[in-house]
């Protein structure tokens, strides 16, 4: 059975107003525009049957995911699967100046002391792999990070680590997604 899923970016960090590049070990709020960001995206999410509400450990998605949690009345469960890539010695740097060669980048590159999209790609699938099931009528929330939130839509759909899309997610847009399970995959020779 597929599991509906409502892939959630975090809101405005303090990071992303001063453009910094952020990443795995950068634990850091959310501005007050990313506060509005996450209170809209609970608004948006306020109509679905949601399961459960998933979330990075780091700060900015969780203080995402809270109030979307706080609107179905369920806890927040996180998950350092979904942190956001680990970008190593470049993080807290300025994001314009690695912005080139992270959009130029294959899924095996890696910047210096971090990991590459295929290693995001492997984190996101080993998640989606332990998902619980739910009812075919509900979704699964998860917040996550720009790079994870591509490669769980890519995991999830059955798009290899090459094929993921350079996408740009915006803080607290919603992305709908129908993660296939492992028998229709079989059954389409995925």
């Amino acid at each position: 059975m597929a599991t509906n899923l409502l892939l959630v970016r975090h809101g405005e960090s303090t990071w992303n107003a001063a453009g910094r590049l952020q990443g795995a070990t950068a634990d850091v709020p959310l501005t007050r525009r990313g506060h509005r960001q996450a209170r809209a995206a609970a608004g948006r999410l306020a109509g679905e049957r949601v399961a459960a509400v998933w979330s990075s450990d780091l700060l900015r998605c969780l203080q995402t995911a809270e109030p979307i949690a706080a609107r179905h009345r369920l806890p927040v469960r996180t998950s350092a699967l979904l942190r956001e890539q680990c970008h190593g010695s470049w993080e807290g740097g300025p994001f314009s100046r690695y912005e080139p060669e992270i959009l130029a980048a294959g899924p095996d590159w890696a910047p210096p002391g971090g990991e590459s999209a295929r290693e995001v790609y492997a984190r996101a699938a080993r998640f989606l792999a332990e998902l619980p099931p739910i009812d075919e009528d509900a979704v699964v929330v998860v917040v996550s990070h720009g790079e994870t939130i591509r490669a769980l839509m890519a995991a999830a759909t059955g798009v290899p680590a090459e094929g993921m899309a350079r996408t740009i997610v915006r803080g607290g847009e919603v992305v709908p997604v129908v993660a296939r399970s492992a028998v229709e995959e079989a059954q389409l020779g995925v």
